[in-house]
């Protein structure tokens, strides 16, 4: 007769569980429309939404929001496309107190690895050439070459590489 006694503790556990109990409420508390009722409110909050702030480095419809330029085979000249971004970015970094930004420059795999450092590294000089002229701080720019080392699209054709000859600006 060893058996009743398990059945029994287990039983007893099964019916002395974790079961919460609330208060049931009194009839003087008054409900959560009541409330409202009280201190005037409909229950639908009228007030006005105050927007969020956001950087316009993450706004879409900010002309900084774009912050890669990219460039022709074998050159470090700035296209003619990019000059009115180059310059609201030279106005954002002036305007902008404490604002950093480095210059990433890169290129495609075509190459040696020194050479495309270095042409990564004039791209990059080249964007900080024309942000300075535009009234860019000069100490809140810093520039860096990775050459072919991080590319924008691995696959070895024209439109990957066109991808990856480029300066990206890093806030």
């Amino acid at each position: 007769m060893e058996r009743p006694l398990p059945l029994l503790l287990v039983a007893a556990l099964a019916l002395s569980g974790c079961a919460t109990k609330t208060a049931p409420p009194t009839p003087d508390t008054p409900s959560a429309a009541e409330l409202n009722a009280m201190n005037g409110r409909t229950g639908v909050d009228t007030r006005p939404i105050k927007p969020v702030e956001r950087s316009p480095l993450d706004d879409p419809t900010s002309p900084v929001y774009r912050k890669v330029i990219y460039f022709d085979y074998d050159a470090s000249e700035i296209r003619q496309q990019y000059a009115d971004l180059l310059r609201a970015h030279a106005n954002y970094i002036f305007n902008t107190p404490g604002v950093q930004v480095t210059l990433e420059g890169h290129s495609d795999e075509r190459g040696t690895r020194e050479y495309n450092l270095a042409l990564g590294e004039r791209r990059s000089q080249s964007v900080q050439r024309f942000l300075v002229a535009e009234g860019a701080p000069s100490e809140r720019l810093s520039t860096l070459s990775y050459g072919e080392e991080r590319p924008a699209d691995p696959q070895r054709s024209e439109g990957a590489w066109q991808q990856n000859r480029r300066v990206e600006l890093v806030y």
